[in-house]
């Protein structure tokens, strides 16, 4: 079934409203946090210089009274050393270890971050990995194959098979074109979140086949990475492009003339988020069967397992030259 939160998401002219509401700042951006007042306090002459603004300026940002827009509080972020978001921050302040840890982790080069967050996983997350490789994540572009695939590796695990957009859509009993007509990306990306939270709480092992742009909200992708075995499932552009026109889809591109160079561009733009993914699998050049046991080879299932459900009959199950890749 195709990706439709990929169409919504993908394309420019919902994005340009969210956009716009983020570069101009509302009523939560007014009134600066208590960390950041002791930071301005001792920083105030350096500020006015590098922020490019006022003394008289910074001093009615800080009392409620100014209303400066976000490329703004960039500039003063920057001139007093905090993150934006502690600058607009509300409640109540974040622990100092919090604080001083995010000021040791901005230090790191990213190699060492990407270690120093393994580590952590490794020695806080939950579930174990044991446990994670009971909860599989498909990842990707549209036209990868997820679903074919999902579909077939759940039935050989003996796990359930799950559609995120389908468990949104079944959750807020509306389409996600519904979704983002009446209400927007940022509902749908709530809807999704609370979706994939449901799931979690339901199910102790799955096959989920999730949107291609769940990768793009920093706190879902941090959930998925930290509690299922995520895979990466890719293909080679052609490939993506050619299987989205076999399903009659040309979302999200329709009203492009550049068909080809819009996808390869949003492949390119995603394609970090993708690689933190456990394990990557591409799909061009195999056969449907040869990518499901390449999936189990990735996920390590163990061969008497394999065994099992080889001798175990599967009339009805799901075929692969049927589905749509």
């Amino acid at each position: 079934m195709p990706e439709q939160s990929d169409q919504q998401t993908d394309d420019p002219a919902r994005q340009s409203n969210g956009k716009a509401r983020r570069e101009t700042g509302g009523p939560r951006d007014r009134r600066l946090s208590a960390p950041a007042r002791r930071a301005r306090a001792h920083a105030a002459q350096p500020a006015r210089h590098d922020a490019k603004v006022s003394e008289r300026y910074l001093a009615q940002l800080e009392a409620g009274l100014g209303n400066g827009s976000i490329v703004l509080l960039r500039r003063i972020s920057r001139a007093i050393g905090l993150p934006v978001t502690q600058l607009v921050h509300e409640g109540s302040e974040p622990a100092l270890d919090f604080v001083l840890l995010n000021q040791f982790l901005e230090r790191l080069s990213p190699p060492a971050l990407a270690e120093a967050r393994d580590l952590l996983l490794r020695h806080f997350s939950t579930p174990s990995d044991d446990a994670r490789r009971h909860r599989i994540a498909l990842i990707g572009l549209r036209g990868g194959g997820k679903s074919t695939l999902g579909k077939v590796a759940a039935e050989r695990l003996g796990l359930p098979f799950i559609e995120l957009d389908r468990e949104i859509e079944k959750r807020s009993g509306a389409t996600l074109s519904e979704i983002f007509d009446m209400f927007g990306q940022e509902t749908f990306r709530r809807a999704e979140r609370e979706a994939l939270d449901d799931v979690l709480r339901r199910h102790k092992g799955f096959v989920v086949a999730t949107s291609g742009s769940i990768v793009t909200e920093p706190g879902t992708l941090e959930l998925l990475l930290a509690s299922c075995f995520t895979v990466w499932v890719k293909a080679v552009p052609e490939e993506h492009m050619k299987r989205v026109m076999a399903q009659g889809d040309m979302r999200p591109m329709a009203n492009s003339a550049r068909a080809m160079e819009d996808l390869v561009s949003i492949l390119r733009s995603r394609e970090p988020l993708y690689a933190k993914a456990d394990v990557a699998l591409s799909t061009s050049g195999r056969t449907p069967e040869q990518n499901v046991a390449e999936l189990l080879r990735l996920i390590e299932v163990p061969d008497s397992r394999m065994a099992a459900d080889a001798a175990r009959p599967r009339s009805g199950s799901p075929t692969l030259d049927k589905e749509r890749v």
